[in-house]
């Protein structure tokens, strides 16, 4: 019977990914981000390439900009700017 009760109490609320979403932001991205500076320093650091470091790390600052734009929901207005240029 609780089992039920619960499952009526999701039908009731309606099922949403927004917690989800929250818990991704909120862990996943920054554990990928610390994963990903750890294998930069020991990849490149440990060899001496400096610059093969420097090169991927401004990949991935590109990717992080392009991450942000698309979490934030600022892509938008970036693409009305963009637009705005062209059409005055």
């Amino acid at each position: 019977m609780t089992s039920m009760t619960a499952l009526e109490t999701f039908v009731a609320e309606g099922i949403s990914t927004g917690n989800v979403r929250t818990w991704l932001l909120d862990n996943i991205i920054p554990l990928v981000l610390l994963a990903v500076a750890l294998l930069l320093l020991w990849l490149g650091g440990g060899k001496g390439d400096n610059a093969g470091v420097m090169r991927r790390l401004a990949g991935v600052v590109i990717a992080l900009a392009i991450i942000g734009l698309a979490v934030s929901g600022a892509g938008v207005n970036v693409g009305q700017w963009i637009a705005g240029l062209f059409t005055g």
